[in-house]
């Protein structure tokens, strides 16, 4: 299949399934078991040193309240996911039906601000809406740590089951508009800015859509956009409906928001813009669309490769996480270290605070951390200044089991995520059986839902005799390749 993703449970299965208590024991599948089963190793090894290495750390740091959420094993189980987020009416919703090739429950497009929840759209042979309440409490939901947002986000949060074969695969989280004005960010009863960056935190592409009729960046777009720091691999930037301009047009709505977006990214290098116009009809610009189809080809082929990137992109994630939490443990130990032994606590806690930055380059340069290591300044000392220093764990306490609990961590970080790498697939052996044939990317115009979904969930063995056929093509296509053989 276009995504092969064995081996990893569908949203419906979580929904439905059972809490699991503690993990079954496994041995590790030989060198020529199949990419899928090496794959789901990986991931349930990756949530086992997650619930018996990070996890207790965690908890005595409150790692939860600085930072992120604890996770659960159904993150580690569940498809990619993608979000989708951007102003109001420049396509979002529309995307997700031009990937599907069809609607979805819960649907609703138009040129006013139609959708107005977050909408997980998942697998299910059942097509119905689910609430967010419902689909906070599941058993194995990825989706419990948003039950701290309080009623008022769940009740704008919702799942749509759809039998989609794309959704197997996928999971693509439809947002709200983003919208201008301090009127509507006031009328949010939920933190908007905190919701987008859990979600930007756990999915594993971002798409951050334009039309070349809604350029500017409102404050609280702009907002959402810098809680991507640190996730900004994630993000793809695509400008929308770029075929109802015409070429001149497309030229210069193509650098006004290059522009834009060059002074809200902070970073040094220009980040890549997809244009396309994702829809059922016909590209309407006849000048534009050999452009335009190669672009959303490219698109497609990143989407292509999430499910072959997830485990990967599991490790990643574990591995960033596990590097801030050894900054985060080392500053919390810093901190109890400084504070007095009878009295003087509040005095000493504003003298802390107020020099927090020389606390952090004490805590690098005595530990020997990279400084991209630790968290952000600010965000540490608005929290940390609620808390109780004298209470934070020292590494060689017993919350931390004298120090073990550390260094199981480096051990974690130093030996046993790096073994299971070996586990991953490598090279091209793997992709090559998920490749959209080469064919359908050198059309000069998009293919149509249907079709283009065919393409998506089908492969197709390289027809190219120039290149030595790979022992998993030869296995799946003998005949295809018995005359090179």
């Amino acid at each position: 299949a276009f995504f092969c993703c064995s081996g990893v449970t569908t949203m419906e299965e979580l929904f439905y399934g059972k809490a699991r208590g503690g993990f079954p024991p496994s041995t590790p599948p030989p060198h020529s078991a199949p990419d899928a089963e090496k794959k789901d190793y990986v991931l349930r090894e990756l949530a086992k040193i997650y619930c018996s290495v990070y996890k207790p750390i965690e908890e005595a740091t409150k790692f939860d309240v600085f930072y992120s959420s604890l996770l659960n094993e159904a993150e580690f189980r569940t498809p990619p996911m993608v979000l989708l987020i951007g102003p109001y009416s420049v396509g979002k919703t529309s995307f997700i039906h031009y990937l599907l090739g069809r609607s979805f429950p819960g649907e609703r497009v138009g040129p006013e601000p139609t959708t107005d929840r977050f909408v997980a759209v998942m697998y299910g042979e059942d097509e119905r809406t689910i609430p967010g309440n419902a689909l906070t409490v599941a058993p194995n939901s990825p989706f419990r740590a948003l039950q701290r947002e309080g009623n008022h986000f769940l009740s704008r949060f919702e799942g749509s089951l759809c039998s989609s074969p794309l959704l197997e695969h996928l999971t693509l989280i439809d947002t709200p508009g983003v919208l201008s004005g301090e009127k509507q960010r006031v009328a949010r009863l939920y933190d908007f800015d905190v919701v987008v960056q859990w979600f930007a935190e756990r999915v594993d592409l971002i798409i951050l859509l334009f039309d070349p009729f809604k350029l500017d960046i409102s404050d609280e777009l702009m907002s959402v956009i810098k809680g991507f720091k640190g996730h900004e691999d994630k993000v793809r930037v695509v400008l929308n409906k770029a075929d109802q301009v015409s070429q001149q047009q497309l030229m210069r709505v193509y650098g006004a928001l290059m522009w834009s977006l060059g002074k809200v990214l902070e970073t040094p290098e220009v980040c890549r813009v997809y244009v396309g116009s994702f829809h059922d009809e016909e590209l309407k610009d006849p000048d534009t669309a050999p452009l335009l189809a190669a672009e959303m080809a490219d698109l497609l082929s990143d989407l292509r490769d999430l499910p072959h990137q997830s485990a990967l992109r599991r490790v990643n994630e574990l591995v960033k996480r596990a590097r801030l939490l050894k900054a985060h443990c080392y500053l919390l130990d810093h901190l109890r270290e400084q504070m007095p032994a009878v009295y003087g606590f509040d005095r000493k806690k504003k003298e802390l605070i107020d020099t927090m930055p020389a606390q952090f380059r004490a805590v690098c340069r005595a530990r020997g951390l990279s400084p991209g290591d630790f968290p952000d300044i600010q965000r540490f000392t608005a929290v940390a200044r609620e808390l109780d220093f004298s209470a934070f764990p020292k590494i060689q306490g017993t919350r931390m089991r004298k120090g073990k609990s550390l260094a199981d961590l480096e051990y974690a970080l130093a030996e046993t995520i790096p073994a299971l790498m070996e586990f991953l697939p490598r090279g091209n052996a793997a992709k090559q059986a998920d490749q959209i044939p080469q064919a359908a990317t050198d059309e000069q115009a998009p293919l149509p839902p249907r079709q283009q979904q065919e393409h998506l969930v089908t492969a197709q063995p390289a027809d190219d005799a120039t290149q030595p056929p790979t022992a998993h093509a030869v296995e799946e296509y003998p005949s295809q390749y018995a005359k090179t053989i």
